[in-house]
């Protein structure tokens, strides 16, 4: 039997139905347990600290305090600095992703995604990696990067890329195609554990909060372009060896 603790969710939606729908299904996996539900922004504030959640379904549109406020205190606040935060709306816009991500959360999924789906994003993100898909990346992150307040890693506006090996180049080349660890191992012939161990320090190395962060730097430094190929495809410095 397995010793690993639950993913610890905190349900933040204005409409109770809503809540109690994804309440039943997050008690349906065996390694997610409810521990909280909040009706406004500054309420999943307060229970993501009181509750010890490790990861928030936000809604947007919510009374008293909207879900990207709520999700930028929580990133701001270093006693939440391991909660993560997946943004869950009806309102699938470029606006509301950009204004997501910059807040600081983790994945961005709209309301009509199937069940399996969103448990699988739970996990993902609960594990450390932004639920970015390889298409819509490039257009949203060039958008972010047009607007004035880009959410670059404190390490990369002074040091830039120079502080990584040509590895950690290659593995964040791939990170910010939208690969995920097990993804970048295959392409350049490493082990998912290994990759991770390359995405891990990359992170420390340019400060970065989360993946996000890391896919934000890696289009800054032109590492990867809007439109460039996602996946695995060969280029931008890119070799398996």
């Amino acid at each position: 039997m397995s010793t690993q603790q639950p993913i610890r969710v905190l349900l933040a939606d204005d409409q109770r139905l809503v809540r109690s729908a994804f309440a039943m299904l997050v008690d349906t996996a065996p390694d997610m347990e409810v521990v909280g539900e909040a009706g406004t922004g500054r309420q999943a504030v307060e229970l993501a600290r009181t509750a010890r959640a490790d990861l928030v379904v936000m809604d947007i549109r919510m009374p008293d305090l909207d879900g990207i406020e709520a999700t930028q205190r929580i990133a701001a606040d270093e006693d939440m600095a391991g909660v993560k935060v997946l943004v869950l709306t009806t309102y699938d816009t470029d606006e509301y992703v950009i204004d997501a991500l910059r807040a600081g959360a983790s994945g961005f999924l709209v309301k009509d995604t199937r069940p399996a789906a969103l448990l699988e994003a739970i996990r993902t993100i609960a594990a450390g990696e932004a639920l970015l898909s390889p298409g819509p990346t490039s257009r949203l992150i060039a958008r972010v990067l047009r607007a004035p307040r880009a959410d670059i890693p404190a390490s990369f506006v002074t040091n830039g890329l120079a502080v990584l090996s040509v590895r950690e180049r290659q593995v964040l080349t791939l990170v910010a195609r939208g690969l995920n660890n097990a993804e970048v191992g295959d392409v350049l012939g490493l082990s998912p554990l290994t990759a991770k161990t390359h995405v891990s320090r990359i992170m420390g190395k340019l400060c970065a909060r989360d993946r996000v962060q890391l896919v934000i730097a890696a289009y800054e430094a032109g590492l990867v372009s809007p439109g460039s190929a996602p996946g695995g495809a060969p280029g931008n410095g890119v070799r398996p060896s």
